[in-house]
């Protein structure tokens, strides 16, 4: 009895441990996520029309890409809806194509209605081949405009890269436990 008490506790303790590490990877996502909407902010007023009057987005604060000839980018962001934290996204992208070098971006998508979140949150969001991000520069995305109710900017951190394309990203939704 007394070693089934100690596996027991021992098993106990390992999950927390688990559960805590994971915990703080969640932390420092929505630290980062919070950053990185003031960076966007920073860098274009504009933007906080869409984070005001969206349905809702996703922030992913580092999406890494790189690539020469086959490509692929990948990262983790934080969903937001009516400005409380809804899920966690991840975010892969693989294509092949003309595009060299390496990037690290910060990448926002915004949904235009609750049903367009809704279609994000159930089933494996991907965008459609033609999709492009808008680079967020001063002044821009007060002429954006959403697309089949998405808009996407995407500010870069480090690195270049020549390709601007979102088209070929897959991205997973995880709601908040």
């Amino acid at each position: 009895m007394k070693t089934l008490k100690s596996i027991a506790l021992t098993l106990a303790m390992v999950c927390s441990t688990a559960l805590t590490a994971q915990d703080k990877k969640q932390e420092k996502l929505i630290v980062d996520a919070h950053k990185a909407h003031e960076q966007l902010v920073k860098a274009d007023t504009g933007l906080e029309n869409f984070f005001t009057n969206s349905a809702g987005y996703v922030i992913f604060p580092n999406v890494g890409k790189g690539g020469f000839i086959v490509g692929g980018a990948s990262g983790n962001g934080v969903v937001y809806e009516n400005g409380n934290i809804a899920g966690y996204a991840n975010l892969k992208k693989l294509n092949v194509g003309l595009q060299a070098g390496g990037q690290a971006i910060i990448e926002v998508i915004f949904f235009e209605t609750e049903e367009d979140l809704a279609e994000f949150k159930t089933d494996n969001f991907q965008f459609s081949a033609e999709a492009s991000a808008v680079a967020v520069k001063s002044g821009i995305a007060y002429n954006a405009k959403y697309k089949d109710g998405v808009a996407v900017f995407a500010l870069p951190k480090a690195g270049l890269m020549a390709d601007a394309s979102v088209g070929g990203q897959k991205i997973e939704f995880t709601p908040v436990k």
